[in-house]
């Protein structure tokens, strides 16, 4: 397997982030957020990730990947 598609594969698989010191009020809000969405708090979160990224990509703020 070549260098490229070794780490081609790695950026395919998805990673695993661990979050402390989340504020309660904040934890129990977005799991409310999340039920009346009919959606789990991980996916309320990439969600919100992503329309953040796209809009720092929008406003030219955030740097283009490779």
């Amino acid at each position: 397997m070549t260098k490229a598609k070794i780490t081609k594969d790695l950026n395919d698989e998805p990673g695993t982030w661990i979050f402390r010191d989340i504020p309660r009020d904040l934890m129990r809000r977005a799991k409310a957020a999340a039920a009346i969405q009919g959606t789990s708090v991980k996916q309320l979160t990439i969600d919100l990730m992503e329309e953040h990224l796209k809009e720092l990509d929008r406003k030219g703020i955030l740097p283009k990947g490779k």
